[in-house]
């Protein structure tokens, strides 16, 4: 009787040895396959907003250059009619209509049946104080920068939790972990995205959907021309604010018309897609790489000195 347990014990082990050999090489199979979908012909999906000008719109060309399927979000898609092509499609939408994010979302579906990457990217700066700004300008601002984000979240989450697979990248800010004056409101906002990123993290683990924030500094875009909304009251000449608005608002746009190159955040987020391992938030350019740092280093009161100090505050 005792030998015939441990003949059955015997043949337990060895059974379980081979269950896990097996279940090891399906799943060493199965993550070939995924991370060699470009060389198999099988593309994967991304849904990115904001894509006709500046990140977006560079991130998008990239993308579709390095063998993804990339649907280009946009309220004008006239203004990515140059860039269209069988790997890049333009489509139309605005991430402040819930209709207009389900349907983008229903027909990526159809056609390609799953989406494999979100990139939250449409946005815009306030350049306001409290004191001036508007009812409607403040709740603009959290209308695209945060709901607008969140809206296009909840639409695609379903999809990739049935997919058990996904990767979601909200472009913030490195403003969105240090304050500056007139900024308050977009601040606040790329604030607010950090949390919602950090947030997801946790709700979205069990379902195998990474998120992941990218910190950008300042980069040489369209944004100070085309993405910068300033309130008239600030900025007129009898404000109390006026040596304030005079002394940092020219300083910021120069910073912004010479940042970095806008192509660096394609390869941040290329290299955040191929790497299962990156870490949740990212720094891209030379004031983020900067500050950020910093900010993690040294006391508020220090953090705040030098900030004072750099901007001549």
């Amino acid at each position: 009787m005792f030998e015939l347990y441990i003949d059955i014990v015997c043949l337990m082990l060895i059974a379980a040895v081979l269950i896990g050999i097996y279940f090891f090489c399906y799943m060493t199979c199965y993550t070939h396959r995924s991370k060699s979908a470009k060389g198999a012909g099988i593309k994967k999906v991304v849904l990115i907003t904001g894509a006709s000008s500046g990140m977006g719109r560079a991130t998008a060309e990239f993308l579709a250059e390095n063998g993804f399927m990339v649907y280009a979000g946009t309220r004008d898609t006239e203004a990515l009619r140059e860039l269209e092509r069988e790997e890049l499609v333009p489509i139309r939408l605005d991430i402040t209509d819930p209709v207009s994010v389900e349907a983008v979302v229903k027909k990526i579906c159809e056609r390609d049946g799953h989406i494999d990457i979100l990139i939250n990217n449409a946005g815009y700066g306030l350049v306001s104080t409290v004191e001036d700004v508007s009812e409607e300008q403040m709740y603009a601002q959290f209308e695209i920068n945060v709901f607008g984000l969140l809206r296009v979240c909840k639409a695609v989450i379903p999809v990739m939790r049935k997919q058990q697979d996904g990767i979601i990248i909200n472009i913030s800010s490195f403003l969105g972990k240090i304050g500056l004056p007139l900024l308050t409101l977009y601040n606040s906002s790329k604030y607010a995205v950090e949390g919602i990123t950090d947030s997801l993290r946790y709700e979205l683990k069990d379902f195998d959907i990474r998120v992941h924030s990218i910190m950008p500094g300042f980069f040489d875009t369209k944004f100070a021309s085309d993405n910068l909304v300033t309130n008239l009251d600030t900025f007129d000449e009898a404000s109390p604010y006026a040596s304030l608005v005079s002394n940092l608002a020219p300083v910021i746009v120069e910073q912004i018309n010479n940042g970095n190159d806008v192509g660096e955040v394609g390869e941040m987020i290329l290299a955040i897609i191929e790497d299962e391992r990156s870490p949740a938030r990212v720094t891209v350019g030379d004031k983020a790489k900067k500050f950020i740092p910093m900010r993690r280093e040294l006391s508020d009161e220090d953090f705040e000195r030098r900030v004072r100090e750099y901007y001549d505050l």
